[in-house]
């Protein structure tokens, strides 16, 4: 019998090729109902048989923590069975009990000592004390709490940020489908030059990279936010008419292999350098794919394949910004619909308060000692004009993040800018005027592309220096000016 292919993504950390994702047991319980965790268990096993043993799931997918820890107890599992889950905290203070509290939990509902994979997300970097978070995190590895570490929806900046901090991180979960090829580029670029591995979502595209809408007409209505989700990554890359002549290329390329469209769209997603594996969904006792999920080991993609899938998209235009950014920007393109709600009622950083007999002036302040010593705000706000004071990349524990580093600090100081303007009711697009200052003016290229990764379509006036030496052991500085419309 055929069984999935397997990977090694970390000493000690060897994976099915496919990876079962738990997340749709929290839609099967969505009606206040609770899966019968034994049945659910025994689900679990048979993909095991199959060779998919490996389990994807989160602290929030309903009780698939709790499933998964029936099933790593009972009779099925296998000796190769992993357990991912993830840590999706509400950004704040992350003092070692928050962080340990939230990871314990997942090691009682899973019954295990240790998470073989614990997946960090968050929800939004002006909240600069994830650091802090994959601190703790890394200390719970060393612990022996945690064996692997890995990040889920991180942009390529944030995730050099946590590898350049030196924190362990083996992989980052991203979207990635022919639909959505951000993870194509400099994701790709820096999993390989690092040594992290990248576990793809959404090959399919929500369903829309199936046999089942070749030669449809476009949907007007769009039954659930997953599909619509996915719906408006093909309007973003050109519309329906690139959508059908990708669907009839991967037609013809799977009528060569014997295969379906799907299993053509999973296979590239699955060839591609970085990608240890792919998250494939399950509804544990509803319904299951596992016997033409296995027909992807039984072709691959020759240069003719990957050619033809290459010229079926010349039209079609690229997704902008880099993985995660669905989850943080807008337009919002993630399955639970809409998430501006959710992030404006993530509270703010700083709080702007009055300066004492100047009306008309607000200012921000970090809380830094230095502040007080020295008598500088982190920003201050005059009529529609606000300055920001020279940044660095320091935590909020006081400590230099991403040493030597100016891409890494660069991107972790654009954030906390970005939180002192968001406390003074603007944001990084009022920004009119930047100033960067190196230590050392070979890093310029790291810093600017950071910056302009970050200033891509504001475009504000910049100056670029190198002085003789930076106060603390930092590589770059930057401050920054806006008008606020």
């Amino acid at each position: 019998m055929q069984i999935s292919e397997r990977t090694t993504i970390a000493p000690g950390l060897e994976i099915s090729r496919i990876v079962t994702g738990l997340w749709q047991v929290a839609d099967q319980e969505r009606d206040g109902k609770t899966l019968d965790p034994i049945v659910s268990a025994k689900a679990m096993a048979d993909y095991a048989a199959a060779g998919f043993d490996t389990f994807d799931m989160a602290d929030h997918y309903g009780s698939a923590e709790v499933i998964t820890g029936r099933y790593l107890r009972g009779a099925g599992a296998t000796a190769r069975s992993r357990a991912f889950t993830k840590w999706c905290p509400v950004p704040g203070p992350m003092t070692a009990g928050i962080v340990r509290a939230g990871i314990e939990r997942s090691l009682k509902r899973l019954q295990v000592d240790a998470i073989d994979l614990l997946q960090f997300h968050w929800w939004t970097f002006q909240h600069l004390s994830y650091i802090e978070a994959l601190e703790e995190l890394k200390a719970l590895k060393e612990a022996g709490r945690i064996r692997h570490l890995g990040l889920t929806n991180f942009d390529t900046d944030h995730l050099r940020v946590a590898v350049r901090h030196g924190i362990p991180i083996v992989s980052n979960q991203v979207s990635f489908s022919l639909l959505d090829r951000r993870a194509a580029g400099d994701m790709t670029t820096f999993c390989l030059e690092n040594g992290v591995r990248l576990l793809a979502y959404g090959t399919l595209g929500g369903g829309f990279l199936a046999d089942t809408w070749l030669g449809k007409p476009e949907p007007t209505a769009i039954p659930d936010w997953s599909k619509s989700k996915y719906k408006r990554f093909i309007e973003a890359i050109g519309g329906w008419p690139v959508l059908q002549e990708l669907l009839k290329t991967l037609a013809a390329i799977g009528g060569r292999h014997g295969v379906s469209i799907a299993n053509v769209a999973t296979r590239w997603v699955l060839q591609q350098p970085a990608v240890a594996a792919i998250i494939i969904g399950a509804r544990l006792g509803e319904r299951e794919h596992r016997a033409d999920n296995l027909k992807l080991f039984s072709f691959t993609l020759d240069r003719a394949d990957m050619a033809a899938i290459e010229a079926s998209l010349s039209e079609a235009r690229p997704i902008p910004g880099d993985c995660g950014d669905e989850y943080r920007k807008p337009p919002f393109l993630t399955a639970s619909g809409d998430l501006s709600h959710h992030l404006e009622s993530i509270p703010k950083v700083y709080t702007a308060v009055p300066v004492p007999g100047r009306a008309g002036r607000m200012q921000v302040s970090s809380g830094s000692v230095w502040e007080a010593v020295a008598g500088f705000s982190r920003a201050v706000r005059i009529g529609n004009r606000i300055l920001v004071s020279g940044t660095t990349a320091t935590s909020g524990a006081g400590k230099v993040v991403c040493p030597g580093d100016a891409a890494g600090q660069t991107a972790f100081i654009l954030d906390k800018i970005s939180a002192s303007l968001a406390a003074l009711g603007s944001g990084l697009d009022d920004v009119v005027r930047t100033r960067v200052f190196l230590a050392d003016a070979g890093q310029w290229e790291q810093a600017s592309r950071v910056h302009g990764r970050c200033f891509r379509d504001v475009r504000p006036a910049n100056t670029l220096f190198e002085v003789g030496r930076l106060v603390g052991d930092y590589a770059v500085e930057v401050e920054a000016e806006a008008i606020v419309d």
